[in-house]
């Protein structure tokens, strides 16, 4: 009888809207418009849901939106507007609550009440035109905006703050930012992998008109945005989701989880359920609202190994086929509608799978995080002694591709997952303690050389130029006075990112998809290597590397073309500090048959051309 007269009362409700010529409105959540805020919400097992908020003072039940069709509920407040808050009310066999909206794109904090937001009335001025770089020309900067620039030690860092550190980052030669998650998390301090709230910017941050201000900040600074979204899990904590209309099996989350085995993931039992259109809907819509509403310039999703996975180990038996359907449904619906705009994996099980075509197979991911290159440079790199250096580990490590392109992978020697739990930044890692120490110094610079001359993507974490020490954390911020005190280092990684770039169209090999191994000696500890896209003068780049604590002189590599050879980089030179040497060659000449002597100083790295 119940649901007699409710669905009476729907029709009535339908009639009225028909007669005041308000129609229901595409989307979900707090639509404004001309005729009010329509809002939308997906509870399948609720017998009643209505909308309140500051427009009806609280009174929850004054406006009860109705069942539109497949468990969505839908009406229209004429009197409710942009700003007000607002939470669902729903009715159901568990009883009765309130709801925060889960497609709100603003709230007042994480435990409080969602915000109409207007996504339409943000002046872009000519973003539109912003182009990312082709992918062979990034250089990308791994930001947390909590630490990255705060004026007060005492309060977080924001998107506002970090607008104020763009000319930094231009000068270095970054040209596209990824931030670690900014979505709407609990507490004032967090790395972000915690989401409460998908589609709202954290509050903390600044909001999502801070974050359109970031972004078209960076845009006219040439500097594309990468937004960092996490899919694998949700929450866990402050999480409106949970059992979100009274629904659940085995104490399970509800309609957006799994409530079986496949609900377990190292960070809680809330992997969303991919198999419900809905929840991929979900998904979907948040991936594509950064690159619409926001005009991100790509996503990097977190831990793709646990969405295709239970516990990301491989074993077929732990598979959930519908969340690798899920991925290649994402990637496919951003090829879609943004093929210009990257997508990048962190899944780090080394697989071709993850950035092969959909066509072929593949997931279908743009590139993807290369945990083979980190993971070896940094081990190398971190070897105290220098007769076990792994020289064969690491031209490997160079040479490594996924699906026979260059470029299907990032290459990094610092994340916020490599120097943190239980992990350091790669100069204290180097030398615990010492972290400015002459053989930190010169070790992380050789790092570094390797990241921006080895095919791939390269990536730097925030803080790495500034020769930041110990361990990232959310409560210790970057130390900007550094800037001076490692000035020499800063135009260390200012001068490699200008040559990856071919600033000066002597190095364009390193933008190129070819590598080959020149010379390798394990005893001497040298490695050298060619890279080209079309070969010849300006293009043909030679690097070589010195991975123990002693000068070689006279070493003997037969170069790619006969003629002379100008040394472009040489990580020992005085400018990059006043301790290191000079030593090396300003240029050298090939005989006939292109062999040529090359001079290096200790754990150095030096980088040739031809004119």
């Amino acid at each position: 009888m119940r649901n007699f007269f409710s669905s009476l009362l729907d029709r009535a409700v339908t009639l009225l809207e028909t007669i005041s010529g308000v129609q229901p409105v595409k989307g979900m959540g707090a639509i404004p418009h001309l005729g009010g805020v329509y809002f939308r919400v997906w509870a399948p097992h609720a017998h009643e849901v209505y909308v309140t908020g500051t427009f009806d003072n609280w009174s929850k039940t004054t406006y009860r939106l109705r069942h539109e069709s497949n468990g969505y509920f839908g009406g229209n407040i004429l009197l409710a507007k942009t700003g007000d808050e607002y939470r669902f009310y729903l009715k159901t066999a568990s009883g009765d609550f309130f709801k925060n909206d889960p497609y709100a794109k603003e709230m007042t904090h994480s435990q409080g009440n969602s915000v109409v937001h207007d996504s339409t009335t943000f002046d872009w001025e000519e973003d539109n035109q912003f182009k990312m770089v082709n992918w062979n020309d990034l250089v990308i900067y791994e930001m947390h905006v909590g630490t990255f620039h705060r004026k007060n030690k005492n309060v977080n860092g924001d998107l506002y703050t970090a607008i104020e550190k763009l000319d930094y980052l231009k000068d270095l030669g970054v040209n596209a930012i990824e931030l670690m998650p900014i979505t709407e998390f609990p507490g004032d301090l967090s790395w972000g992998y915690n989401p409460a709230h998908s589609f709202a910017v954290e509050t903390h941050y600044g909001g999502a008109k801070a974050l359109k201000q970031f972004i078209k900040a960076a845009h006219k600074k040439e500097i594309a945005v990468l937004i960092d979204v996490v899919y694998n899990h949700l929450g866990p904590s402050d999480l409106d989701l949970w059992q979100f209309d009274g629904w659940s099996t085995n104490n399970g989350g509800g309609i957006y989880f799994y409530n079986d085995w496949r609900a377990k993931t190292p960070w809680g039992h809330t992997r969303p359920d991919y198999g419900r259109q809905e929840v991929r809907q979900f998904l979907r819509d948040n991936a594509l609202m950064w690159l619409d509403e926001f005009h991100a310039d790509g996503l990097r999703l977190d831990m793709t190994a646990y969405i295709r996975n239970v516990n990301a180990d491989g074993n077929p038996q732990n598979d959930i086929p519908a969340g690798h359907e899920f991925l290649k449904w994402i990637n496919h619906e951003v090829n879609l509608y943004h093929p210009h705009k990257i997508v990048i994996a962190e899944d780090m099980h080394q697989l071709d799978y993850i950035t092969e075509a959909k066509e072929r197979g593949g997931l279908g991911f743009d590139t993807q995080w290369d945990s083979k290159f980190v993971h070896t440079i940094r081990e190398v790199l971190i070897q105290p002694n220098d007769e076990y250096r792994n020289l064969l580990a690491v031209e490997q490590a160079i040479l490594h591709k996924y699906n026979n392109n260059a470029f299907r992978r990032v290459i990094y020697t610092e994340s916020h997952d490599e120097v943190a739990n239980g992990k350091a930044r790669l100069p204290e890692d180097i030398s615990p303690g010492k972290a400015d120490s002459w053989v930190s110094k010169k070790k992380s610079a050789l790092g570094m050389a390797i990241v921006m001359t080895s095919p791939g993507i390269p990536m730097i974490f925030q803080g790495q130029p500034l020769l930041e020490d110990k361990w990232f954390c959310d409560t210790d911020p970057l130390d900007w006075q550094r800037l001076i005190q490692f000035q020499g280092n800063v135009k260390l990684y200012q001068d490699l990112i200008r040559l990856r770039k071919n600033w000066y169209n002597h190095t364009n090999g390193l933008r190129g998809h070819h590598v080959k191994t020149l010379y390798l000696n394990m005893s001497q500890g040298v490695l050298a290597y060619h890279r080209w896209e079309n070969g010849g003068k300006r293009d043909s780049t030679v690097i070589v590397l010195n991975f123990k604590n002693q000068v070689h002189s006279q070493i003997a590599i037969k170069f790619p073309i006969p003629g002379i050879w100008l040394t472009r980089f040489n990580s020992d030179s005085k400018l990059y500090d006043l301790s290191y040497t000079n030593l090396g060659i300003a240029q050298t000449t090939t005989n006939s048959e292109g062999w040529a002597s090359v001079n290096i100083a200790p754990y150095s790295a030096l980088i040739l051309s031809m004119d």
